[in-house]
């Protein structure tokens, strides 16, 4: 349900650089649960980077405006989240790759641009640093699930194999070639906690106790039919169902107010409906059990087919069909195009939406919904499992005797399989079989129906050697709307099911392979000014789609398509060796003859050990971590797992496992294994050689040339297939060994640095002689280096032997001037670009984080430039990112190469604005709110060209003064540890100072009433029609602050006599007394986090339910910590018929406050939400890495320790005159309300040009990351067909 943006209320205390990949606790460490090396078992692949397990790359990666993607479940309510990845941006770190939530974008972030940085909670969860990227592939989670990134392996110790059996470090060398068949054979241990069962009536349920997140718990109901079971006249008929009887739900609604979250969504082979509740009532200390099993019956199995609710429900999905309307959902027809998954999408067709009447409905519901063919899911803190189990019985097991009364024809001897097979058989006996009611009905006996054996019942035509099928030339597909170049080639195998080790064995064999491939291509290639812009290699189950597929895309500027092919092929065919001396890097052929490379010479036995190694210490720190895993994570883990037929183990198995298997590889199997995964495209045009399942080429109509303009792009299928083939012919050489450096700071070195810079703590303040403060409540230890830098740190068993750090660097892009627009920006992406610190290269340097597990970034906003690391701490892990962060801050490289690359991504996204319709919407927005201010969107061309190397490089530089450099630590480690690498490598850091020692920041001002600016509209050509609107305007800042540089704390004390002020006590709640919000220096942030959960519950109740005026709507808050303003903006859908009356709406809503009062149940919910968000992020490193931020900071002054340790009181104290007080300071007047119009179609009334660009667009501030679900166009990278939710 989408009704808010998700609020982590609590983290960034005030900093808050732009968030990044929602925290996973699995790395996607070797164990692989199945056979994915990418460990996204659903996820549909293009440019998704593989980030190899051990090369995830740049771990310097650049990316201004991370999108603000927070978990993907999004409270459960309804938020698809929709994937952003821009492996371009990303070459250093596992944070690059971003997690989307694939489901239909309820509350995605697409369209959200430069204008809603931050969710709306008083200080924003400014990380989530993953792990995940690290050893995964590429997307940890299953693509079909709507929500947070799904755990990836499962993993550990078999209670049937001895203890010695597995702990051995190798195996008996002498042993025979049968007798290791018959271990590899051995089946894989189950899950030792997981509890499977059956009802009498065929519901089958799985229990599996949590303790992640305390006090809450997971209960799912999988429906066993999707889109793909729908007949010719049904299309979208089981998305209609799961609206209609979710929303419909009667005992659903009765647990609002409880805490308890819930939503649904539709997919192929699968409707799920699910609830994320506490154990027990707040007030009472009532079961919360019973209540929600009820209501998932209800749902399930007895929804009330209302004449209004079903229309209801039409409305909003009509409105939601236009945001699924995207290239992606255009594009899947092809790979699938030999079966119904190329014609079945869960959205439905708007025809026949409009006309199915609750008959209609109900009978598809008779069909398919009953408990045989459903199971339920139970995971979190469920301490007595046969109570739960009884709990069970007593809601499911009378269902099926109400459904027996749903005949199902008898004359087929396949019972409740009919409609499986029905497609499949002549049309009179097909009839038959389809389940339909028909005139002899009445006369049949009920028959007990069981679940489908097949999920999805389709067929598919395999990509295997020798399979005779006929070739199928590339597909093209043109649209108005693509900006870049891509092709995507796509295979198809049976789905190998991970149940024995030798399955495991094979899955690790994969991915030590396929990661020495992503590290060649996207490592060594970037070092050269490729001509691609990214390159990705995808290997993923799909219990979705029921099939493997293995995906090589390959993203280029238009003019350099060939060359990029050439590359890509080259080196699948030889994963082998390129000597990079012999290339002319503009002329190289990167990407197929890498391909060929691989596949020709295979790894080589250092690359094998050394992502055997990364691959083994990931796994190791997986397991070490086995009791911190959230329980929506281990759910969505077990429902795919399932789906596909892997085995489901824990943590500890997992790694146990792999333990068990490694010694038993081979380089010869690695590189045998790993050429058949590359065999489709090695081998290609070959006798016998299989067929790619499709090639697909996503292509613009129209590019711009330099000095000519906008030209026709022309393509045909013939070149394709002659440009692979010339790549493949190319000669090619096999890979060298890299020396990688176990140290980038030896001891000797660090020895002279410590005699040449003496490093120590100094006193915090020159006021006194304190040199470290420890607050005994929250753990938080602030310290000082004698060269300015501040320290805070937290110690936290809440991830085990795993650590967090944050360098933050005030400033930003807020400091660039009329002379040196984006010199910020396009200083810290040449920066990430580089990548090399000192004398090393970026492939040592991300050889250097592989082997010790660090995963980095480096980022910038409008306030702060950051850099960001997640580490293990085993073998001196945490030594190993303070090195590298001491190599950035004293020996940084900046390579004229990468600054090139850096300037012409950012001119490609300005290009690019044009061809979004949310983006162009936005940006046009931004100018005219902010006077059209550079500094908060992306530079133009015009201030790209004037920027050089060194003017970019003193942006940065200068800006990394000792005094205004902030280092924040959280982790597993001691303060004996954690003190000694602050001292060894930030104490040596010298005590730089700026040129500039008072940072000078134009003005910035929100445009003055009045002026023609402040309603605007957008139009865009496209096929088919659509729309969006941006509604925004002034707030004040986190602590205070509004743009005319008003203290507000002034104006809160002379009106604080005349209002309510916070009640003393409430025992109920905390047994503490309340504190006088309006005193405490988050008073706004506190506030304007409860309004904004308010305004948006109110939006969906009033725009999008009561007058169906959309499908997706939300308020949203930016909040900056630094500078004096903030914005809101409200975000909406719909269609060019609607758009303008949605509009009126939410400003209605907005305005609304006064005539329609905030009441106390509305405030409780929210502070609910909110707190239950806060209790539980603080489990996590990330959350209080963002805490801490600004501890220290001069330039946000109001935060301090109280801040984050009297968070959860002032949520509590907050009163409804607390939030109007604060809503005064919104400006939802005429006056300063800006709104801008966006609408999409064939008879669109105003194109936008890139002349208009170069003379109006300066682009909206989005980080390369974000651009992906920001506009059409860019959905071409993801093909990640989402399923439907609520």
């Amino acid at each position: 349900m989408a009704s808010a943006p998700f609020p982590p209320v609590a983290a960034a205390a005030a900093s808050a650089p732009p968030r990044l990949a929602p925290r996973h606790p699995f790395a996607a460490a070797a164990a692989a649960r199945h056979s994915s090396l990418s460990f996204r078992p659903a996820a549909r692949r293009l440019a998704l980077p593989l980030r190899s397990s051990a090369a995830a790359a740049n771990p310097l990666r650049c990316g201004h405006r991370c999108a603000v993607s927070p978990r993907s479940r999004r409270q459960a309510q309804g938020f698809g989240a929709a994937s952003a990845s821009d492996s371009a941006a990303s070459t250093w770190g596992g944070a690059a790759g971003r997690d989307g939530c694939l489901s239909c974008f309820p509350k995605s972030r697409r369209g959200r641009s430069g204008l809603a940085r931050f969710a709306p909670c008083a200080l924003p969860h400014a990380s989530g640093l993953s792990f995940r990227g690290r050893l995964s592939g590429a997307k940890v989670r299953p693509s079909h699930i709507l929500r947070a990134a799904g755990p990836d392996e499962p993993h550990v110790a078999s209670p049937t194999w001895s203890e010695t059996s597995l702990d051995k470090p190798d195996l008996d060398h002498t042993i025979s070639k049968e007798e290791l068949e018959d271990v590899l054979n051995t089946p894989l241990p189950e899950h030792p906690k997981l509890i499977r069962g059956q009802l009498k009536n065929g519901l089958r349920y799985l229990i599996l106790p949590n303790k992640v997140p305390a006090n809450r718990f997971e209960a799912h109901m999988e429906v066993h039919v999707g889109s793909i079971d729908e007949e010719e006249d049904e299309q979208g008929i089981a998305h209609m169902i799961e609206h209609v009887a979710f929303l419909g739900s009667k005992k659903r609604e009765k647990l609002l107010g409880t805490g308890a979250r819930s939503n649904a969504y539709t997919d192929f082979h699968h409707t799920v409906f699910h609830i994320h509740s506490p154990t027990k009532t707040k007030e009472y200390g009532e079961d919360l059990l019973p209540s929600v099993l009820d209501a998932l019956n209800e749902i399930a199995f007895h929804p009330k087919f209302s004449s209004s609710r079903v229309e209801k429900e039409r409305r909003a999905i009509l409105s939601e069909l236009q945001m699924m309307n995207t290239i992606e959902y255009r594009l899947l027809q092809y790979l699938h195009s030999e079966n119904k998954l190329s014609n079945r999408f869960p959205i439905g067709l708007e025809e026949q939406i409009q006309k199915w009447d609750p008959d209609k409905i109900r009978r598809f519901h008779e069909r398919w919904y009953y408990p045989a063919n459903a199971t339920l899911y139970l995971v979190g803190e469920i301490d007595d499992i046969p109570r739960a189990v009884r709990e069970i019985e007593a809601v499911f097991e009378h269902t099926l005797s109400e459904n027996e009364g749903n005949p199902v024809p008898g004359g087929s001897p396949f019972g409740a399989m009919a409609s499986l097979f029905a497609p499949k058989l002549p049309g009179g006996f097909a009839a038959n079989l389809t389940g339909e009611k028909s005139p002899v009905t009445d006369k049949i006996k009920p028959v007990k129906r069981e679940r489908q054996a097949v999920r999805p019942p389709v067929e598919h035509k395999w990509s295997l050697p020798g399979v005779a099928q006929d070739a199928k030339p590339p597909a093209i597909f043109q649209h108005e709307l693509i900006q870049s170049f891509s092709i995507n080639m796509f295979c198809k195998i049976p789905v190998s099911k991970v149940q024995t080790y030798k399955d495991l064995r094979s899955v690790l064999m994969k991915r030590i392979f396929l990661s020495a491939l992503h590290f060649r291509i996207n490592t060594r290639y970037k070092s050269s000014n490729p001509p691609f812009t990214s390159v990705e290699l995808d290997h993923s189950d799909s219990g979705r789609e029921g099939c493997t597929v293995t995906t090589l895309t390959v993203t280029a500027e238009p003019q350099n398509w060939r060359s990029a092919i050439k590359v890509a092929v080259h080196e699948a065919q030889a994963q082998l060796v390129l000597n990079l001396s012999q290339l002319d890097p503009r002329t190289a052929k990167p990407c197929l003859n890498q391909v060929r490379r691989l596949k020709e010479f295979g790894v080589t036995m250092g690359e094998m050990t050394r992502y055997m190694d990364a691959l083994i210490k990931d796994s190791e720190q997986l397991a070490m971590m086995i009791d911190s895993v959230p329980s929506v994570d281990n759910l969505d883990f077990i429902m795919e797992s399932d789906a596909l037929g892997h085995t489901v183990m824990d943590q500890l198995q997992g790694h146990e496992s792999l333990l068990a298997v490694a010694e038993t590889v081979t380089l010869e199997e690695v590189n045998t294994v790993g050429a058949e995964v590359l065999e489709f495209i090695s081998d290609f045009g070959k006798p016998n050689a299989p067929l790619p399942a499709a090639i697909v080429a996503c292509v613009p109509k129209k590019v711009h040339v330099d000095g000519v303009g906008e030209t026709d792009f022309e393509i045909y299928p013939d070149e394709i297939t002659e440009t692979i083939k010339s790549g493949l012919d190319e000669p090619i050489y096999p890979e060298p060994e890299l020396e990688v450096p176990k140290e980038l700071i030896t001891q000797p070195e660090l020895d002279e640095l410590k005699l040449q810079h003496k490093p120590s703590f100094i006193p915090l303040t020159e006021e006194d002689n304190v040199v470290k403060v420890f607050d005994t409540e929250t753990g938080i230890a602030q310290r000082r280096l004698s060269n300015g830098i501040s320290i805070n740190y937290k110690i936290t068993q809440n991830e085990a032997r795993v650590g967090v750090m944050r360098l933050i660097v005030g400033g930003g892009r807020a400091t660039e001037d009329s002379k040196s627009k984006g010199s910020v920006i396009v200083g810290v992406r040449t920066l990430s670009e580089g990548g090399c610190v000192g004398n090393f290269s970026r492939e040592q340097v991300e050889l250097f984080c592989v082997n010790n597990l660090i995963n980095c970034s480096l980022e910038s906003n409008e306030e702060f430039i950051f850099m960001e690391f997640r580490f293990a701490l085993r073998d001196n892990g945490m030594r190993a990112a303070f090195q590298l962060l001491h190599m950035v801050l004293e020996h940084n490289v900046w390579l004229e190469d990468a600054f090139d690359r850096a300037t012409q991504l950012y001119l490609s996204y300005y290009r690019s604005i044009p061809k979004s319709l949310e983006r162009s919407t936005a940006h046009k927005l931004m100018l005219a709110m902010l006077n059209h201010d550079e500094r908060f969107v992306e530079p133009s061309p015009h201030s790209l060209q004037k920027l050089t190397l060194q003017s970019v490089k003193d942006a940065v530089m200068n800006q990394f003064v000792g005094s205004n450099m902030e280092v924040s630590i959280v982790g597993d480690f001691t303060e004996e540890e954690v003190e000694s690498c602050v001292l060894d490598y930030l104490g040596t850091v010298r005590a730089a100072s700026s040129p500039n020692t008072e940072e000078r920041i134009e003005k910035i001002s929100f445009r003055l009433f009045p002026s023609d600016l402040h309603f605007q509209q957008v139009y865009i050509k496209d096929t088919d029609e659509r729309a969006c609107a941006y509604i925004a305007g002034p707030a004040p800042n986190r602590w205070g602050f509004a743009s005319e540089g008003n203290d507000l704390f002034n104006v809160i004390q002379r009106s604080g006599a005349d209002a309510e002020i916070s009640e003393p006590v409430n025992l109920d709640l905390t047994g503490k007394k309340r504190i006088d919000v309006r005193s405490h220096p988050l008073f706004f942030g506190i506030t304007l986090s409860l309004l904004a959960e308010i305004i948006n519950s109110r939006l969906f109740t009033t725009v999008r339910d009561s007058m169906g005026l959309t499908y997706d709507v939300s308020f949203e808050l930016n909040l900056f910590d630094k500078l004096d303003l903030g914005w809101y903006v409200i975000a909406v859908t719909s269609t060019p018929s609607k758009v303008h009356k949605a509009v009126d709406a939410c400003k209605g809503v907005l305005r609304g406050l006064h005539s329609s009062r905030i009441v106390e149940r509305e405030l409780d919910r929210a502070k609910r939400t909110l707190l239950m968000k806060h209790e539980a992020e603080t489990k996590t490193n990330a959350y209080w890495l963002g805490l801490l931020a600004h501890l220290q900071s001069s330039s946000v002054p109001r935060k301090d320790v109280s801040c984050i340790k009297e968070l959860t009181t002032l949520y509590e104290s907050a009163t409804i005159e607390d939030l109007y007080l604060a809503y005064e300071h919104l400006k939802v007047d005429d006056s300063s309300l800006f709104a801008c119009i966006g609408i999409a179609g064939a008879e669109s009334g105003e194109d936008m040009n890139d002349d208009e660009v170069d003379m109006d667009l300066h682009g909206i501030n989005l980080a390369p990351e974000e651009r992906s679900h920001m506009a059409l166009g860019d959905y071409i990278v993801n093909l990640q067909f989402p399923p439907c939710t609520i």
